[in-house]
């Protein structure tokens, strides 16, 4: 019974022509099909390996992953930033403008949006499934190269599932990059996401879920990192950069971290609590936020203005202590014109606790504002008098010396 499979040496029966060059989804869908036929003893699936080696390979036909304990595995994230290539005019005496590795260009043509579908019903859920170290490209976006359009996405987990790993991928020219529904002890781990309108999504719902130590940057239409209807989830060790509508926005989510990360940005709205999200807490992050220096990029922006916050908080009980602030925006860059930006907006809730933080702005700001609609938020240390901004009287507040 064989395990390991490579794309390059797999011929698909009945169709001895088919190659991974052509149609390396046609290829993989033929090797599921094959592990499948050969693993039928409920007692003993160990899975399989699916080699992909360096190489340029093109996927017209969605993958269909419908088995557990399933490595598919290149050897090369190969990212290269397709937005630079595409805005720098003549690249004629480049040495490459394309993704390298073990590069799968998304180009359906089956009328799928997917590169990879992964789902079954029925129990049990879909388990141990590994996507690592090869390179996803959408090649190009519509309407124009800037758009962060194409209707393409390069993983969509579509049913509840276990112990995933995403880790060590690239991914480029997107309209979204991974999107997994249901997630339980998922890991997406160690990977160069970027260039896409949107890089993570976790929808649905999900528990003990981590995303860690990922480079990461979506588009002015999408989120860096999203998460609804999780609980227990750890966001840490990340570096995300421009230009993501936000770097983390949850929705309904509680009892989770925002831990270590390193976020830059050029909107506000860095980290929105979106709903009712309870009892999270956010520590320990550097902020820094900037305007758009990039001249095609100018035009767009997330739609917010600065009195919404950095960060935005929703819920009751959550934590936002011990973060550093750098916001370095000139006030004619600020809207509404002529008011002080908001670093942290508590917008809802009750119980919130600021505590620690520390801002170094370039221009004066209101480093903690207050709805009048909060209950019992404490804020300490984390403002001077002249920066603090209570819409309510229901709060306990000890400024920064």
């Amino acid at each position: 019974m064989p395990t390991v499979y490579d794309v390059t040496t797999w011929s698909v029966p009945g169709n001895p022509g088919a190659t991974p060059a052509s149609d390396i989804g046609l290829v993989i869908n033929s090797i599921i099909a094959d592990i499948k036929s050969q693993q039928t003893n409920q007692a003993s699936k160990p899975g399989a390996v699916i080699y992909i080696p360096p190489g340029d390979y093109s996927l017209k036909t969605r993958v269909n992953v419908d088995v557990s304990y399933l490595t598919i595995r290149g050897s090369g994230h190969g990212f290269t930033s397709s937005s630079i290539r595409y805005n720098a005019g003549n690249t004629s005496s480049w040495f490459e403008i394309n993704p390298g590795g073990s590069r799968i260009r998304v180009e359906n043509t089956d009328g799928r949006s997917e590169a990879f579908r992964v789902f079954r019903g029925g129990d049990p859920r879909l388990s141990s499934i590994v996507f690592e170290n090869f390179c996803l490209d959408g090649v190009g976006f519509t309407g124009n190269q800037n758009s962060y359009r194409n209707g393409k996405t390069g993983i969509l987990v579509d049913s509840a599932n276990d112990a995933f790993r995403v880790q060590g991928m690239g991914m480029v020219y997107l309209e979204r990059g991974l999107v997994v529904r249901d997630a339980d002890a998922l890991s997406v781990s160690g990977n160069f996401l970027a260039e896409c309108g949107s890089c993570v999504e976790l929808i649905g719902s999900g528990q003990a879920t981590k995303v860690t130590d990922n480079l990461l940057g979506a588009g002015y239409v999408g989120f860096s990192i999203y998460a609804e209807n999780h609980w227990g989830l750890l966001v840490a060790g990340n570096n995300i950069f421009p230009r993501g509508k936000s770097m983390v926005h949850f929705k309904a989510t509680s009892r989770s971290s925002i831990t270590a990360n390193r976020f830059h940005a050029f909107y506000p709205g860095m980290i929105v609590c979106e709903g009712t999200c309870n009892e999270n807490l956010i520590t320990g992050n550097h902020f820094l936020r900037q305007v758009e220096p990039f001249i095609p990029l100018k035009p767009y922006n997330n739609g917010l203005d600065d009195l919404f916050g950095l960060v935005h908080v929703r819920g009751n009980g959550n934590s936002v202590m011990s973060n550093h602030f750098s916001y370095d925006v000139p006030s004619s860059a600020v809207s509404p014109a002529g008011r002080a930006p908001t670093i942290v907006l508590v917008a809802s809730g009750q119980d919130n606790f600021i505590a620690t933080n520390n801002t170094i702005a370039s221009i004066p700001v209101k480093a903690v504002v207050l709805d009048a609609s909060t209950i019992r938020t404490k804020v300490l240390d984390s403002a001077t008098a002249s920066q603090f901004e209570p819409l309510t009287t229901n709060h306990t507040f000890r400024p920064t010396p």
